[in-house]
């Protein structure tokens, strides 16, 4: 501003070209004055720790994210220079639950303020032991709930109508016809049971009311008598009642102690021997050996699972030789949009947690 007030006044005893000449000189002298506070303010970034930059780790729009608000280090060049790298991490951006948050690891990080976890479930997370270190953990919820709920859908969808056995047989040169082995069930007006009305759960039903099916749920506590009526939900206060009234089970709770194997031997025999299971949340959540008996026997006609345990199943797993077995590799948030959103909503809660304001998404120890 001096600058300039001084061009305004020589402006009058100059000539034109001197005046110009000197707007040439503030203008540069501006120009040099802006790289440097941009310079400052990039080296202000706190830094953050991710998996990868590939297939298996962030895509490059999901990186894009994440850059103008912190300097990226990827866990391979950490590894490599531990001493150097540590001490400046204040974010941990999990995805896909890696890199692995243990002890070990964050010993390394004495700077870090927060694990942002891409993703509602956070039960590879010790929440309580990450705590006590003064670092805060946030999730994801929310904007993992549509493209979650259309996963489920389309489990239900693929398995009642065999769609992966149509589209094989539409592809086999050798088949002249139709075989009657393609008959299917119907899900129009079936009945649609949902164990874990959350976020998800409530998408589900959304979803199910749009095909006529008659809505059942269990859950921890029950919903307004307003979001029931929305979606035409009815209140299982017993889990008994709606897998023995169920054409499809639908799993959609948080893995927690009271939901591991929450679905074995007992829970299955009371389902009808037409029913089919459909897992969207976690793979632990079912007693996989117990599943494996009640598909073999006829006890349900069928699983359609997005999660398992573990992930990938060993190659010899009986459930993947089964034919009644429909399974996804974990991709029920796997969108382009719900990803972005996922990562934003990371960096929304890192950025909070760095400045030492409240996370958006911070989860407390229960």
């Amino acid at each position: 501003m001096t600058c300039l007030c001084y061009l305004r006044c020589v402006r009058k005893l100059w000539t034109p070209a001197e005046a110009s000449q000197l707007l040439k000189v503030v203008n540069l002298h501006r120009s040099v004055h802006q790289l440097q506070h941009k310079k400052v303010m990039a080296e202000e970034k706190p830094w953050a720790l991710i998996s990868e930059v590939s297939e298996q780790g962030y895509l490059e729009e999901m990186v894009d994210v994440i850059k103008p608000h912190f300097h990226i280090i990827n866990y391979k060049d950490f590894q490599q220079n531990q001493q150097l790298h540590g001490p400046k991490i204040q974010a941990l951006l999990l995805w896909n639950a890696f890199p692995v948050v243990e002890p070990s690891l964050l010993s390394l990080l004495p700077s870090l303020k927060v694990v942002a976890n891409g993703g509602v479930g956070i039960d590879h997370l010790d929440v309580p032991y990450i705590n006590s270190l003064g670092v805060k953990v946030t999730n994801t919820p929310g904007v993992v709930s549509n493209a979650t709920a259309d996963i489920g859908m389309a489990l239900l969808l693929a398995s009642a109508r065999k769609v992966v056995e149509g589209h094989q047989v539409a592809m086999d040169p050798k088949i002249t016809h139709i075989p009657q082995s393609l008959m299917g069930v119907e899900v129009s007006e079936s009945t649609l049971g949902i164990i874990g009305m959350g976020h998800i759960g409530y998408k589900i039903a959304q979803r199910g009311k749009g095909f006529d099916m008659k809505i059942l749920y269990h859950n921890r506590s029950r919903r307004s008598v307003e979001d029931e009526q929305a979606v035409g939900a009815t209140y299982c206060a017993n889990m008994d009642d709606l897998l023995k009234e169920s054409d499809f089970v639908m799993l959609a709770v948080n893995l927690t102690p009271e939901t591991t194997r929450l679905i074995g031997h007992r829970q299955l025999s009371l389902m009808k021997p037409t029913a089919t299971l459909v897992n969207v949340s976690r793979g632990l959540v079912v007693d996989q050996d117990a599943l494996v008996k009640a598909l073999q026997s006829g006890t349900i006609r069928a699983a359609a699972l997005d999660v398992t345990y573990p992930e990938p199943l060993p190659r010899d797993h009986p459930l993947l030789g089964l034919p009644n077995v429909l399974i996804t590799p974990h991709v029920g948030t796997h969108t382009l949009a719900t990803t972005i959103k996922m990562v934003q909503q990371m960096v929304d809660n890192a950025v909070a947690a760095v400045k030492g304001q409240t996370a958006p998404n911070e989860v407390k120890p229960k």
